[in-house]
C-alpha cells in the first residue's frame, strides 16, 4: 500500500544547497524562500504552531544566505524581501533589527514607506 502513502512536501529553504552560491543565485534563492513562506505567514498571523517554525525556519535560511552576498545593494535587496516576510508573519521586532542592517537609504526609504508600523 506504498501507493497511498503521503510523501512529506520539502520546502525549498530546507533543500541543501549544493556549491556555494553565486550573488545572484543567492538573491534568486531568497526570493524564492520569502515567496513560499509569506503564503503560510500572512494567512496564519503566526498563531498556528506549524506555520511559525515554517516561518522560523525560512527567515533564518534567508538570514543565513543573505550574510553571504558580497554585492552591497544585492544584499540590501535581499534583507528588504526578509523584512516583508517579518512583517507579513507580525514579527515586528525582527523587522526592526533587519532594517537597521540596510545601508542604501533609499531601499530604507522604501520599507519605511511600505511599512509604516516600524517607525514607531
Amino acid at each position: 500500500m506504498r501507493w497511498f502513502a503521503r510523501k512529506t512536501r520539502q520546502d525549498i529553504w530546507d533543500e541543501a544547497i549544493e556549491g556555494s552560491l553565486g550573488d545572484i543565485e543567492a538573491a534568486e534563492r531568497i526570493r524564492a524562500i520569502c515567496d513560499a513562506a509569506a503564503a503560510g505567514a500572512a494567512g496564519s498571523g503566526r498563531t498556528d504552531k506549524r506555520d511559525s517554525e515554517r516561518y522560523e525556519r525560512a527567515a533564518k535560511v534567508a538570514m543565513e544566505i543573505a550574510m553571504k552576498i558580497s554585492d552591497g545593494l544585492m544584499r540590501d535587496d535581499a534583507v528588504r524581501r526578509i523584512v516583508d516576510l517579518c512583517m507579513a508573519a507580525n514579527d515586528l521586532k525582527t523587522a526592526q533589527i533587519l532594517l537597521r542592517a540596510i545601508h542604501a537609504s533609499w531601499i530604507r526609504e522604501t520599507v519605511q514607506r511600505d511599512h509604516p508600523t516600524l517607525m514607531q
